[in-house]
């Protein structure tokens, strides 16, 4: 498993869409052109381009995608890809291996959204953290993760999402914060990040890793 992760959108710009745009697959092109604003076409053409650095040119292989969206390259790497307005992350794993990776900006949770999401023992923590809006995003990366990993997607049934699998997986979170507690990893890529220059958490990541599907 390899998760990229890139936080500079200051990348974001009119040139950059169009060089990715000549480098990219047709049916990508064709995906991020479906967006009217720029930086949905940036994130399509530069989470393409993240996952070739990591995976050559069977990012190239048009994607499938199964009954709920989730994309798959036909017999090759098992991806994952996933964007906010701060960051972009792209995970891979083997082929008999299944991965959801999510990465959200850190928002501040109306009390509703919680009640919906969250349930009791996950709203306690929530309310006991020093920082809820973090506490509140890592929650809901890791069960978002979980969610892709099994291919899913967002389901009514949230608030038990991290505690009635009885399938077992490998849950990680990172923070934009965490970049030098996670950088000497082989396993979590920066490229590039702002964390030199940030004073408080911007993002959360979760990756959920598992042999089940």
């Amino acid at each position: 498993m390899r998760v990229l992760i890139d936080d500079d959108m200051t990348r974001c710009t009119e040139q950059e869409v169009k060089r990715l745009l000549e480098i990219a697959p047709a049916f990508r092109r064709e995906q991020a052109l479906r967006y009217k604003h720029l930086f949905g076409q940036y994130a399509c053409l530069r989470t393409w381009e993240m996952l070739y650095e990591m995976i050559g040119d069977q990012a190239y292989i048009p994607w499938q995608y199964n009954e709920y969206g989730k994309p798959m390259i036909p017999n090759g790497w098992k991806f994952s890809i996933s964007h906010c307005k701060n960051a972009l992350a792209v995970g891979i794993a083997d082929k008999d291996l299944y991965l959801g990776v999510d990465i959200e900006s850190v928002r501040t949770p109306q009390d509703g959204l919680v009640e919906r999401t969250m349930n009791t023992d996950e709203q306690a923590m929530i309310a006991a953290a020093d920082d809820p809006a973090v506490a509140f995003t890592r929650l809901w990366t890791q069960k978002e993760a979980v969610l892709k990993m099994h291919g899913t997607g967002i389901i009514d049934d949230l608030h038990n999402v991290l505690t009635k699998d009885s399938n077992p997986y490998s849950l990680k979170s990172v923070d934009s914060l965490g970049v030098e507690r996670t950088h000497s990893s082989a396993n979590i890529v920066f490229c590039p990040s702002r964390h030199d220059e940030l004073t408080s958490i911007e993002w959360v990541l979760a990756v959920c890793l598992s042999r089940f599907p």
